[in-house]
């Protein structure tokens, strides 16, 4: 059971890893898109403003012109055929310039909202990922807390074992040292009797009266021995 909690837990821990890579990425292609667009709207601003200004100054040369060359003033009746391609000249003009300034505030608003569209995906993106960022953060940590907590328990009882079978080793020591004890002391029983027997035998080859001292001395060491 451990090892599956720690194996799941590295498992999130690379996942967590992964997430966090992909939305640094996301960060830095956000700030690429930032800059971009940034730049977009600068240039925009300020082509917009000079393709304005030329525009009003082209309008305000035809009015001018206009005017001056409607006059009923014959003395101008030689110039008008210059004036009218002058004029012609400048309404075209007036034209591209009205095109372009279209074209360009499209090109605009189709840049502005394309930024738009991609930075919410972005933002629903980042989102998404930190949420899971969180979650399994939140579960890695629990499991790795049990595991831990699980551990220290394995390792109590461990303890509490290790601490009952020395105990059961003394005792069992203890009784083998009284065992001993007890095998030393009938050995040295038995070897005061046969010393008896020895001293016995020894007396009753010496003495005269050696029947009544054996016969006497046997009936004690019988009663010692079953004592």
């Amino acid at each position: 059971q451990i090892d599956k909690m720690s194996a799941r837990s590295s498992q999130l821990q690379e996942e967590t890893a992964a997430l966090q890579q992909a939305l640094s990425q996301l960060a830095t292609s956000q700030a690429m898109m930032d800059k971009l667009r940034a730049e977009e709207k600068a240039a925009f601003t300020q082509n917009k403003a000079d393709m304005e200004q030329g525009l009003d100054g082209i309008k305000i040369a035809l009015k001018v012109l206009s005017e001056y060359y409607a006059k009923a003033d014959k003395a101008h009746s030689s110039a008008d055929g210059a004036g009218g391609s002058i004029i012609g000249l400048l309404e075209v003009v007036e034209s591209d310039f009205t095109k372009g300034l279209a074209e360009m505030t499209a090109t605009e608003e189709s840049s502005l909202s394309a930024y738009d569209t991609e930075t919410k995906e972005n933002e629903i993106e980042k989102a998404t990922k930190e949420q899971d960022v969180k979650y399994k953060v939140k579960e890695s940590t629990e499991l790795d807390k049990t595991v831990a907590e699980t551990t220290s328990d394995r390792s109590g009882v461990q303890a509490e074992l290790d601490a009952v079978l020395e105990y059961l080793q003394k005792i069992e020591e203890e009784c083998i040292a009284k065992a001993e004890t007890y095998e030393d002391r009938k050995a040295r029983m038995v070897a005061e009797l046969a010393g008896l027997k020895e001293a016995l035998r020894v007396l009753n080859e010496e003495s005269t009266d050696g029947a009544l001292i054996q016969t006497a001395s046997l009936r004690g060491v019988r009663r010692h021995s079953h004592a």
